[in-house]
């Protein structure tokens, strides 16, 4: 069956009106956007705009698993966001993730203060949630 023009002319805009939603970001995806692409990249490769900035490289996030002999090395990145990684005497220009997620609960906690929601309960399991969104993400950009 055709469409009349006027038909298919309306279901054009309604189809092109929903393509940004046929990519739903998962949590992960918006925590690395919001929090790393800065600095690691699109890709994860450590080439992110601000990387010329800073004084080591970025880790290529894209080699974990190559890096690690074919391993994903969830507990070492885990590790390295949460900011209780041994990562040696170069020191570290990435935050310390797990700090500021804390803080961030504080934030929440204090907002919703007034509907009895008590971030402060399961505070770790908010910044593990969080790390965890990061490391599933960064395991869809590793390189095979």
């Amino acid at each position: 069956m055709k469409l009349p023009a006027t038909a298919s002319g309306l279901a054009f805009l309604f189809s092109a009106a929903l393509a940004p939603l046929a990519h739903a970001e998962s949590l992960g995806e918006f925590e690395y956007r919001s929090s790393c692409i800065q600095c690691h990249g699109e890709a994860g490769k450590g080439d992110g705009p601000v990387a010329a900035y800073l004084t080591q490289t970025p880790a290529d996030l894209s080699l974990l698993a190559i890096n690690n002999r074919g391993n994903f090395p969830v507990q070492r990145i885990y590790d390295v966001i949460e900011g209780t990684a041994d990562i040696g005497a170069h020191g570290r220009d990435m935050p310390l993730w797990g700090v500021r997620y804390r803080e961030r609960a504080a934030v929440i906690e204090g907002f919703y203060a007034n509907i009895q929601f008590d971030a402060s309960r399961d505070t770790d399991g908010y910044v593990r949630a969080r790390i965890l969104s990061v490391i599933e993400y960064l395991s869809t950009l590793q390189n095979n």
